[in-house]
C-alpha cells in the first residue's frame, strides 16, 4: 500500500506537480490525493473522462485510437496520461481506464484495467492489470491504489 502522505512529500521535495486522468475510477485517485492537507502544493488537477467524448475533448485522445483499440487499452491509457500532462501545469500524470464491472467481454474481461504514466522529459509508460471479476467497488479501489503506487514509483 502506498502511503499517500509520503507520496505527496516526495513530490514536494522534488518540486513535481501531479495530474490524474481517470475513467473507471471516476475521480477516486484525485480524491485520495486531496484528502491530505497541503496536497494543493503538488496536486495540479484531475480529469474525469468517463466517456469517449470526454477523453477526446479534455485529453486529446484520438478517435482513431478509440476506434482501433477501444477505451480500455494501453494506447488510450498512454494518450490519456500524455494529454493530462500536456493540458495541465503538471510534471507527472497517471491515467486509468478499465472495466470495473459488472460485465465485460471475452476480449476485455471484467477487472481489466489499463494504466498510463507520463512524466516531463521521459517516454510515457503503460501497463495492464487483470484484477478479475471482484465486483465494481473492489476493482475501482484496487485500480486507484495501483495508480498511487505508480506515482510513488515514478517519484523514487
Amino acid at each position: 500500500m502506498t502511503d499517500i502522505a509520503d507520496l505527496l512529500a516526495m513530490a514536494r521535495e522534488k518540486g513535481v506537480m501531479i495530474a490524474t486522468a481517470e475513467s473507471c475510477t471516476g475521480g477516486m485517485i484525485a480524491t485520495q490525493l486531496t484528502d491530505i492537507a497541503g496536497s494543493s502544493s503538488v496536486f495540479e488537477r484531475g480529469f474525469v473522462t468517463y466517456s469517449n467524448a470526454a477523453k477526446r475533448e479534455m485529453l486529446g485522445v484520438s478517435a482513431e485510437s478509440l476506434a482501433q483499440f477501444g477505451a480500455v487499452s494501453e494506447p488510450v491509457a498512454r494518450e490519456m496520461a500524455e494529454g493530462a500532462l500536456a493540458r495541465s501545469g503538471a510534471d507527472l500524470a497517471v491515467s486509468v481506464t478499465g472495466i470495473a464491472g459488472p460485465g465485460g467481454s471475452e476480449h476485455k474481461p471484467e477487472g481489466r484495467v489499463c494504466f498510463g504514466l507520463a512524466m516531463t522529459g521521459q517516454a510515457a509508460r503503460t501497463g495492464t492489470r487483470e484484477f478479475g471479476a471482484l465486483g465494481r467497488g473492489k476493482v475501482r479501489a484496487l485500480s486507484a491504489r495501483h495508480a498511487l503506487y505508480l506515482l510513488a514509483e515514478a517519484l523514487r
